[in-house]
């Protein structure tokens, strides 16, 4: 179950990232969108409401589930950027779930990712190496640096899309 659940494994930081590693996560975070709309272009709406694992979420509830976690991710980094180590907020990614917003089409989601990664990667490329070492407090992980943060932050989307990919080859769709 747990490799359904974590199909590329746990987060592991990198403690002391170099420039490349940093451009290279970036990268991933602005290609993101593309990739996740190429995986669920051609899913049906039956599809679209399958677990990705038993007792886990629908495709549906996980590509709005992204687009929350982005607008999370991209207030975290800004207050940052502009405050000392200020306290990130937390959410019921839970109860989000359930909320009505995430029956409507994934389409709002998909764009919403497009964009908001689209400006998130023009301040990631903008930032200097020592913003990276600017920190914010998260409740669930504690005092997390920039770096850290992005490293998460590319992680939960490829951590997404392979919960959707290994579905697809399990279902064989």
């Amino acid at each position: 179950m747990d490799t359904l659940r974590f199909p590329i494994g746990h987060f592991e930081v990198v403690l002391e990232p170099d420039l490349e590693m940093r451009r290279e996560w970036i990268r991933k975070i602005a290609e993101m969108p593309a990739q996740l709309r190429h995986i669920v272009q051609s899913l049906t709406s039956e599809q679209l409401l399958t677990p990705y694992r038993p007792g886990g979420w629908t495709i549906q509830q996980v590509v709005h589930h992204l687009a929350d976690n982005d607008m999370n991710a991209y207030i975290r980094f800004k207050k940052a950027l502009t405050e000392d180590n200020p306290i990130a907020s937390t959410y019921r990614e839970d109860v989000w779930a359930e909320l009505n917003d995430y029956k409507a089409p994934i389409e709002t989601s998909l764009v919403l990712i497009e964009s908001l990664r689209s400006r998130f990667a023009v301040l990631l490329h903008a930032m200097q190496p020592s913003d990276f070492q600017r920190t914010f407090t998260s409740p669930a992980h504690g005092v997390m640096t920039l770096d850290m943060a992005l490293q998460r932050f590319d992680w939960h989307g490829r951590h997404h899309l392979a919960q959707i990919t290994s579905l697809k080859e399990r279902m064989g769709w």
